[in-house]
């Protein structure tokens, strides 16, 4: 029985796309926390809204550097 081939679930064509909207995103949630940081005084700053804001930053930005990778052909 011949093995199959691992298939992206994605098409190669999209990688660029999903590369400039992730990261995108992902640089206007980092605006966002840059902005709740610098204009709420440390009082009324949330723990759970600094956590959350970020940890979603983080992963559109890990995802859309993960397909700038792919679309420029280094395969990770």
């Amino acid at each position: 029985m011949a093995a199959k081939p691992i298939a992206s679930p994605i098409p190669v064509a999209l990688y660029p796309t999903l590369s400039v909207f992730t990261l995108a995103i992902g640089l206007v949630i980092t605006a966002i926390f840059f902005i709740y940081e610098a204009t709420s005084s440390r009082k009324n700053r949330s723990v759970g809204k600094e956590l959350a804001t970020s940890a979603v930053a983080s992963v559109f930005l890990g995802f859309g550097s993960l397909f700038l990778l792919l679309a420029s052909g280094v395969y990770v």
